[in-house]
């Protein structure tokens, strides 16, 4: 009888836990066809809605209609006015990133002898605070993989902090270093000259692009070790990079330059001009572009010399030479010097 009983017994368990099962799925189906419907408007079937979490409302962005009301805000409660404000009151972490070897997951032990309220340790207990922050970096990098990974993004950081580059960047060229390692595309180079090709690579995939030589300027490797490894990485890894157009070294070559906004975007119409004509194609882009901002800032009446457009770009005079008469006789631009 005790038998039959713990048998019925696990039996109604099991039914009761495939009831829940099924229960928690229809909720969650429902919920799914909820928020669809709130997704789109039932009056003119846009999905342009817009939050108003003053008036706690959801709101067509082309018809007006209030879709929704009285929605739960699922922001802080607290409000901020600056960034110091923000990062006080804020209650959880740094976000993850893949430019720290533990992607900024793992804790630190601070280097200042402070508790969590702000009160000096005591020098009984600084001994064991030593210690204590001796093995945790010590356990942070524990085998020769995070150590290689370690070193090799602290080298981006290094790198890109000495171009100038944005965090977007810098994220990107992490990813692709990892991916290089979990292909096993490490062995046998320099950690230096992968570093240097995957950020390479990573600025042409952000549209903020960098030549060889200037990233050859803050590595410690070669021009021609940074090519052939960049060229190995993108075949291996297919990665879809785009040729650099000289659009997009016009903004840094101007601010370089102090030029104003006039002579930046005459500079990007003449290119643009260009390239339709077929001009850009088998030259190097920054040549164009240096000659491109040559010719807008004679014509805006900012006039740079060649020699200052040179510096800044990077190219020698006689390539801008050569480049801006291109440009002048096929676009038909009058430029008097």
């Amino acid at each position: 009888m005790v038998e039959v009983e713990r048998v019925r017994y696990s039996d109604n368990l099991e039914r009761e836990k495939i009831r829940a099962m099924i229960k928690a799925r229809k909720e969650k189906q429902k919920e799914q066809s909820f928020e669809n419907e709130k997704a789109v408007c039932p009056e003119c079937g846009s999905r342009n809605l817009v939050h108003d979490y003053e008036r706690a409302e959801l709101v067509c962005g082309d018809c007006g209609l209030v879709v929704d009301a009285d929605f739960v805000d699922e922001g802080p409660e607290w409000r901020a006015f600056d960034h110091d404000q923000r990062m006080k009151r804020s209650r959880v972490g740094a976000p993850m990133t893949y430019t720290i070897h533990d992607k900024g997951l793992s804790t630190m032990i601070d280097w200042r002898n402070r508790d969590s309220y702000g009160k000096s340790i005591s020098s009984k207990n600084r001994a064991q605070l030593y210690r204590l922050r001796k093995w945790q970096r010590r356990i942070r990098v524990s085998n020769a993989t995070e150590r290689n990974l370690a070193f090799a993004l602290s080298e981006l950081d290094r790198m890109a902090s000495a171009l100038g580059l944005p965090r977007t960047v810098r994220e990107t060229a992490a990813v692709v270093y990892r991916k290089a390692v979990d292909k096993n595309l490490i062995r046998g180079r320099s950690i230096e000259g992968v570093a240097a090709a995957a950020l390479y690579a990573a600025c042409r995939q952000c549209s903020v692009p960098r030549t060889l030589d200037e990233i050859e300027e803050v590595s410690r490797v070669s021009r021609k070790e940074i090519g052939r490894t960049y060229r190995f990485i993108s075949r291996e890894l297919a990665l879809k990079l785009m040729p650099t157009s000289p659009i997009d070294y016009v903004p840094r070559f101007c601010s370089g330059l102090n030029l104003k906004g006039e002579v930046q975007s005459k500079s990007v119409e003449i290119l643009r001009q260009a390239s339709e004509k077929e001009l850009t194609s088998g030259r190097g882009p920054t040549g164009v572009a240096a000659a491109a901002i040559y010719i807008a800032s004679i014509l805006c009446g900012e006039r740079r010399t060649q020699r200052e457009v040179a510096d800044v770009a990077g190219v020698t005079e006689v390539t801008i030479r050569n480049r801006y008469k291109e440009l002048a006789e096929e676009l038909d631009i009058e430029i008097i010097l």
